[in-house]
């Protein structure tokens, strides 16, 4: 399963409709019902991958060194999360990585042997829709005044991750919800020992 950081996992500011994410580990706030739903995700057999635009590196407004910080506050705080997946670009950089490609998502699925038609793609922004889409994924679509929805046709909108995982869990278990990975087989295996999110860019 991916997920976007910034809006999903973590509290955004938005100013004038547009989401801007913390640029200190002291503004990191971890949004309600994030902890829960992730447990239930795992607690599932899901392996979870953040993947993430960071283009204020790119901007000279935020540096590689504060977003790996803060990436580790998450992976500490929410140490379900197996690995953050970054694009440090911007768009005139014409990256393979930056979404609404789906470089992220293909790159993750290579290095841990997910089955992407088996994926979800969870996040509050059209690019993370379409980069799930093209990867092959199940998609998911906040719905927020800033997701610029009319971008992108999304499977299922949602208002949290709180109802994402629900809903992921009776897809993957329609006959019972509250039943264990143990009875299917999904896109990526069950996570080994946790020993922190890695970052990766």
């Amino acid at each position: 399963m991916f997920l976007d950081r910034d809006g999903v996992l973590n509290r955004t500011t938005v100013r004038d409709g547009t989401p801007f994410p913390p640029m200190r580990v002291e503004e990191v706030e971890v949004l309600p019902g994030v902890a829960g739903a992730l447990k239930r995700l795992v607690g599932n057999g899901l392996s979870l991958f953040v993947v993430t635009n960071q283009p204020d590196v790119a901007r000279g407004t935020q540096t590689r060194e504060a977003v790996e910080e803060i990436n580790a506050l998450l992976g500490k705080e929410l140490p379900e999360l197996d690995a953050f997946y970054i694009c440090y670009h911007d768009n005139k950089d014409a990256c393979d990585c930056r979404k609404p490609g789906p470089g992220l998502l293909k790159r993750a699925a290579g290095e841990h042997g997910i089955d992407l038609s088996n994926s979800f793609m969870v996040g509050d922004r059209w690019s993370d829709v379409v980069a799930g889409a093209a990867a092959g994924c199940k998609t998911f679509l906040f719905d927020v005044p800033y997701n610029q929805c009319h971008r992108c046709t999304p499977d299922y909108v949602v208002a949290d991750l709180a109802e994402a995982a629900e809903r992921i869990l009776s897809l993957l278990n329609p006959s019972d919800p509250s039943r264990g990975a143990t009875d299917r087989r999904h896109a990526a295996a069950a996570p080994s020992p946790a020993t922190g999110a890695r970052s990766i860019a």
